[in-house]
């Protein structure tokens, strides 16, 4: 499968250095020390604490993996390159729901950062992509599991 950007703000990217620095530091070796421990018990065909620190180091080096790949194609939003014309990675959108009147602010973010309980949602997203290249004033339709929503946007911000 073929590796693809990985957008991130600066916070996003720090995040993601740290996690990996405490992974491969602090993790590592609890579960190396984890699993020295089990086989001090002797027999490992039976030993259920060995097999949940062999499973728990499985899982650990795939998370590694995973976020050395997207530390190794992370593309950097640059807040100055953010425009307040159109929506791009890195806007906060403010949108108004047609149906329900309601004000909704979003920031269009990477899927390695979405966190849409807290209004960052992933450009992938039916409404990140369907924000995406839009103007203020915009009517958009975003199609959702429980039919079509629309979407005003109202303001652009970065």
């Amino acid at each position: 499968m073929p590796e693809r950007d990985v957008f991130l703000t600066v916070d996003g990217l720090k995040k993601l250095e740290d996690e990996l620095d405490i992974l491969k530091t602090v993790k590592r070796r609890e579960i190396a020390e984890r699993i020295k421990q089990a086989l001090d018990f002797g027999d490992i065909s039976e030993n259920s604490e060995y097999d949940q620190a062999k499973n728990e180091q499985a899982q650990l080096e795939d998370r590694i993996a995973k976020l050395e790949m997207m530390l190794r194609n992370a593309r950097l939003i640059d807040e100055d390159d953010i425009s307040t014309d159109v929506v791009g990675i890195g806007s906060k959108v403010l949108v108004k729901d047609l149906a329900y009147e309601e004000e909704m602010e979003f920031t269009i973010v990477g899927s390695a950062e979405a966190d849409p309980y807290n209004g960052r949602i992933s450009n992938e997203s039916p409404v990140g992509s369907a924000l995406l290249g839009q103007k203020s004033g915009d009517v958009v339709d975003v199609m959702v599991p429980d039919g079509i929503i629309k979407y005003q946007i109202l303001t652009i911000a970065r």
